[in-house]
């Protein structure tokens, strides 16, 4: 087994071009000659792009062995890496059109090679631009609905889905979620992260003690309800876009969990930018208009992953007992509710918690960027406290409308 060591841009290199000449790789022309470069700014890994001399790229992604925001004093396992090409290659089995795909992965170097999504934009700078794209709630339905179901107990036999979930079981970064999603947001903690003047708001959040039931309630379906294999962290900055072509990657923190978590990240993420617009777009029509686009694409993504839920499991469930009548409308029932209030805990936790989002904290008028800060921890705090409510979609739409206005 060869020695794990952390790349710089002539390892790279050096990696694909030995996967060029000695293992028939066809990524690249042997003749060429290749460059690369380190471009990663994410929170844990490093990523190099590999171009030869005609434009052809392939994105090489390497996890380190702790996390690359904090340092050596944070370390995590390298099996991350493996975890992450292993979702993507699951996920693109069953929904090709919207995965990222695996080119190559070595898991004793935790490292993979990816097709290079460089020509189309990060959904998250793209919506801080207030940037339109009509297809993607289309797009994201389709892939959360064909990899929820197809990854679940609805399709798969017991002995599959079992070993699905040993293979995929991946506890240090699970514990990440579970701190900064349930743990971090109701208590004081060093990882916490927002200004004085919320103080007071913070400190209302956290000692509500209804609050702390709801999310007593979601994290124990986080750790203990096994549903589907989940992306793990859909939020904005994991979705590639242009106007016809939505890409899903970075799934590290996939897992066996509750079927709304991922949905609800998703949604959490649309609001994040649906609230931070109230400071970026000055300009009433323009905001309105901008803001009408977040709430179809929030209603359509959800409306369609529930439909499409729905079908499979009328036409391609393969347990008996799960066919019983009622129970697939009585499932999403349940699908629906945990999404809201994990839609909930996205927005707080993105507030004061370690991980921030760009669209707020980009805003650089400070009372205008606090105004909106407690905008989204009381939206946050409402959907977790009233998800229990909403058992159709359409009195969740007409719960977050009058949260907005």
């Amino acid at each position: 087994m060869a020695e794990y060591v952390a790349f710089n841009a002539q390892h790279a290199i050096d990696y694909i071009k030995n996967l060029v000449t000695k293992d028939g790789y066809d990524l690249f022309d042997p003749d060429q000659t290749l460059s690369a470069y380190e471009f990663g700014d994410g929170n844990l890994n490093l990523v190099f792009r590999i171009s030869d001399e005609q434009s052809n790229s392939v994105i090489l992604k390497q996890a380190l062995p702790y996390a690359r925001c904090v340092g050596e004093s944070w370390p995590l396992t390298l099996d991350r890496a493996r975890i992450e090409a292993e979702v993507l290659l699951n996920h693109c089995a069953l929904s090709p059109d919207y995965t990222a795909k695996v080119l190559h992965h070595n898991p004793e170097q935790a490292l993979t090679i990816l097709e290079d999504l460089g020509h189309l934009q990060i959904l998250r700078s793209a919506q801080i631009n207030a940037e339109q794209f009509p297809l993607l709630g289309q797009h994201v339905a389709h892939y959360l609905s064909h990899t929820g179901f197809y990854n679940s107990d609805f399709y798969l036999t017991a002995q599959d889905k079992k070993a699905k979930v040993s293979q995929f079981t991946n506890p240090e970064l699970c514990q990440i979620t579970e701190d900064l999603f349930f743990n971090d947001i109701l208590r004081e903690h060093e990882r916490n992260n927002y200004p004085s003047e919320l103080q007071s708001t913070v400190y209302k959040l956290q000692n509500n003690t209804a609050l702390h039931l709801a999310i007593a309630k979601l994290k124990a379906k986080f750790l203990s309800c096994p549903q589907t294999l989940l992306h793990g962290d859909m939020h904005s900055g994991s979705i590639f876009v242009d106007q016809n072509t939505t890409k899903m990657i970075d799934p590290e923190f996939g897992f066996f969990g509750p079927v709304g978590f991922d949905i609800g990240s998703f949604i959490g993420n649309l609001l994040l930018n649906y609230c931070a617009q109230n400071a970026r777009i000055s300009e009433f029509v323009t905001r309105r208009n901008y803001h009408t686009h977040l709430l179809t694409c929030l209603q359509e993504s959800y409306s369609l992953f529930e439909q499409e839920w729905l079908t499979f499991i009328a036409e391609q469930t393969t347990d008996n007992n799960l066919k019983a009548a009622g129970y697939g409308e009585y499932f999403m029932q349940q699908v629906l509710q945990d999404a809201i209030g994990y839609c909930g805990t996205e927005l707080i936790r993105r507030t004061i918690g370690l991980a921030h989002v760009a669209d707020i904290d980009g805003i650089e008028d400070a009372q205008a960027r606090l105004d909106v800060q407690r905008h989204t921890l009381a939206l946050g705090e409402q959907l977790v406290l009233n998800a229990h409510t909403c058992n159709k979609k359409e009195e969740f739409f007409s719960l977050l409308i009058s949260q907005l206005n």
